[in-house]
């Protein structure tokens, strides 16, 4: 990751410790390692961790045969590369100093928190999601950027998706020839196709199967991946053949529904107020109970981050936060629809990042 200003970052996490009187912040694996200091780390048993205290230097232990994979930026931390006889907990706790209140990032090992409360049993864990939810839910331009781009690769990939053969293959065939198309239309990675066809479209995160895909099925599309690390997420629906009419009536319920609901983006209005949107609409139409799943959620560095667009939520939208709007109608036994586009709020009303057709595709 490049082109960001880690310092800022680091400071502004720094803040949030002050403003929290917590003496340290402890960040492993996840996307937050890599949002503080452009390092992603290996999913590996070794430890690597990001020590952040509210005073002092920041400082990123790591194991010493991954240090060369560091860009080094010795205006926002320092390297400590610790040897494979080494105790790297006990490393972190020496770093720690005396600190009664630590945060600790979701995504860290449970043996490594283990071991850091028994080696520092006077000092309180805490959960470093109310540091890092506040860091990274406002994107920054060069954020916005980069899924605005993710987002016009998988609508190229939406558009082909409409002159592609479906029937005769399977939905995990269907599955990977999206994943490749992805790669070749400006996503860096691709990160997953769902494709559920026929009954398979009332299961919302059905997974890719050998069900062979045949005249007459609807077919949820739902895919994404990255680009400069920054996630795409986008479902559209295609048809073998002729839709019916039941089928038309149902997608158009759902289009009208994710219409209204970005319609209602904009800040100050609440999280649950745009799931209300969208789920107002399906419930008058009678299909209220077959609405399964929130409304959205955000996204970034995570395919699924803060904000949720969920019942219930008083979170306030800002402008800068990018989330899903998906509503959908899953019909047991028979097929499902499912809309999304990524949004994000802005000071005027919202954008777009995806902006291919959503109406029922028919195809081949």
């Amino acid at each position: 990751m490049t082109g960001f200003d880690y310092a800022a970052r680091m400071e502004r996490a720094r803040r949030e410790l002050v403003v929290r009187e917590v003496d340290v912040l402890l960040i492993s694996l996840g996307s937050d390692l890599p949002y503080l200091t452009g390092y992603t780390a290996m999913p590996l048993e070794r430890l690597t961790m990001a020590v952040v205290p509210r005073d002092g230097e920041p400082v990123l232990v790591i194991p010493e045969l991954e240090a060369p994979r560091v860009t080094p930026r010795p205006d926002v931390f320092r390297v400590h590369a610790w040897g494979e006889t080494e105790d790297p907990v006990a490393i972190v706790a020496g770093l720690m100093g005396r600190a009664t209140q630590a945060m600790i990032g979701d995504h860290t090992w449970s043996v490594f928190l283990l071991g850091l409360q028994q080696v520092l049993p006077a000092t309180r864990f805490l959960s470093a999601r109310p540091v890092t939810e506040a860091l990274r839910i406002i994107k920054e331009p060069a954020e916005i950027g980069l899924l605005r781009t993710a987002g016009a690769s998988a609508d190229r990939v939406a558009a082909l998706l409409a002159d592609h053969p479906f029937a005769g293959k399977t939905e995990l065939q269907v599955s990977r020839e999206i994943g490749a198309m992805l790669e070749a239309n400006g996503t860096d990675v691709a990160g997953f196709a769902i494709v559920a066809s026929g009954p398979n479209g009332a299961s919302p995160h059905h997974e890719a199967g050998d069900r062979i895909i045949r005249e007459g099925d609807a077919i949820v599309v739902d895919f994404g991946g990255k680009v400069g690390g920054y996630s795409s997420d986008t479902t559209r629906m295609y048809h073998v053949g002729d839709p019916p009419l039941r089928y038309r009536e149902v997608h158009e319920i759902v289009r009208v529904a994710q219409q209204e609901a970005v319609a209602a983006v904009q800040p100050g209005v609440t999280a649950e107020s745009v799931d209300r949107a969208a789920r107002s609409v399906i419930e008058a139409a009678g299909y209220g109970e077959y609405f399964i799943h929130r409304t959205g959620h955000g996204i970034g560095l995570d395919g699924h981050e803060d904000p949720y667009i969920v019942s219930g939520s008083s979170r306030e939208l800002e402008a800068g936060m990018a989330f899903s709007i998906e509503p959908g109608i899953y019909l047991p036994g028979e097929f499902g629809v499912r809309i999304e586009d990524i949004v994000v709020c802005g000071d005027g009303g919202v954008e777009r990042m995806n902006n291919s057709p959503r109406d029922v595709v028919v195809v081949a």
